[in-house]
């Protein structure tokens, strides 16, 4: 048993070798070269591949959501239609509806692939990009948003402050509430999200670390990676880092818990720099990267848009944190991105880092190809 953990780990750091060796040269590279020609190029080739590939619109669950809301962001800087389009068939075919029931009465919050889980926030993030559409589509039909407004509006007119268990939630959910906040500029949204996220912090948020577990099962020492330590899973903390991107950018300057929300971001940021790896890659375990070696694109894609927004507006140091970005957009790139537009190195659906799971070019999904989006987009509105 020791040999084949000894052989394994070899492999490993072949392939590690093999990966610095494509991705090493990021020191090297300063700053990020391209126009903003070739960025949309970017975002055109990656899109139209992952458009042209799936025809069939998907459901509102949470990862095909996800790839919306980065579909909805190079909307926004290419105003190009056919995203648009793409994302309004979307919409239309989902009745502007997440979970479909009713009944009230049968409606839950736990996990649930269901119509009945109405409450589950992986069942809410389609309200982001419902929203969006709104804004966008000229005369701003009410029906778009009914949905949206119906079911938080009702969850908010409950008792339970718990909705936001697991740390994917948060991307899911909090800017559905700045967002409806906006358009309707009911402040119930702004308390409940302070509210529900505090509850959040105290379920999952390490204050040492600065970083995100996944949920209340993964938290140190009950949960530990390989080698002993915190295990931060690097999706889990990509969700949130770019939800307080998001939620950031949504709020009033006025916002009673705004600067706390900053801070937050501002905290995450420094933590989540120290732990990329020179590949420009953040590792599924973000402190220990000999617990699931090599590069994973959905959190670092997600890292990438985060560490560009806040450079963008101000909320980050470009002198500390532009050396990030240039070697995450590198690996992105040159790595992650395929000849064909196919996004890569993307970890499956799960919810932790797994020792041994084969993670490679061919490993893509509409969630990480939305992370890919947001990152390129944000990527588009620095370069000059």
């Amino acid at each position: 048993m020791k040999f084949r953990k000894t052989i394994f780990m070899a492999i490993a750091s072949l392939s590690l070798g093999a990966i610095g060796c494509k991705t090493g040269s990021v020191k090297q590279k300063n700053g990020i070269k391209e126009s903003k020609k070739e960025v949309v190029a970017i975002i055109d080739k990656v899109n139209s591949n992952w458009q042209s590939t799936h025809p069939e619109f998907g459901n509102a669950f949470w990862h095909v959501s996800a790839y919306h809301t980065g579909n909805m962001e190079a909307y926004k800087v290419t105003q190009n239609k056919k995203y648009l389009d793409y994302s309004l068939a979307w919409a239309e075919k989902n009745k502007w509806m997440g979970a479909k029931s009713n009944d009230k009465s049968e409606w839950k919050y736990s996990y649930g692939e269901t119509d009945q889980y109405v409450l589950f926030g992986d069942w809410q993030i389609c309200f982001q990009t419902y929203i969006d559409l709104y804004n966008f589509t000229g005369k701003k039909d009410p029906q778009k948003i009914a949905r949206a407004k119906e079911v938080m509006e009702y969850e908010m007119s409950t008792p339970q402050n718990d909705y936001w268990w697991w740390v994917d939630g948060l991307y899911m959910v909090m800017p559905v509430m700045t967002k409806l906040y906006n358009v309707t500029g009911n402040e119930m949204y702004l308390e409940k999200l302070h509210s529900y996220l505090y509850y959040a912090d105290s379920i999952m948020y390490d204050e040492e670390a600065k970083l995100y577990f996944r949920d209340s099962k993964y938290v140190y020492p009950k949960h530990k990676s390989a080698n002993g330590k915190k295990d931060f899973w690097a999706r889990g903390d990509g969700w949130i880092f770019a939800g307080y991107a998001k939620i950031i950018q949504d709020l009033p300057k006025s916002a009673k818990h705004r600067n706390e929300y900053i801070n937050r971001f501002k905290e995450m940021a420094k933590a989540l720099a120290d732990a990329q790896q020179k590949g420009g890659y953040w590792t599924r375990s973000i402190l220990d990267p000999e617990h699931a070696p090599g590069p994973e694109t959905s959190g670092t894609a997600f890292f990438t848009y985060g560490f560009m927004w806040g450079i963008n507006n101000g909320f980050l140091d470009k002198k500390t944190y532009l050396p990030v970005v240039e070697k995450s957009w590198h690996y992105l790139t040159t790595f992650a991105l395929q000849p064909d537009g196919k996004v890569g190195y993307v970890q499956p659906i799960g919810e932790k880092a797994i020792p041994g799971q084969v993670v490679d070019k061919n490993s893509t999904a509409d969630f990480g190809v939305g992370a890919f989006l947001l990152a390129v987009s944000e990527v588009y509105r620095y370069v000059k």
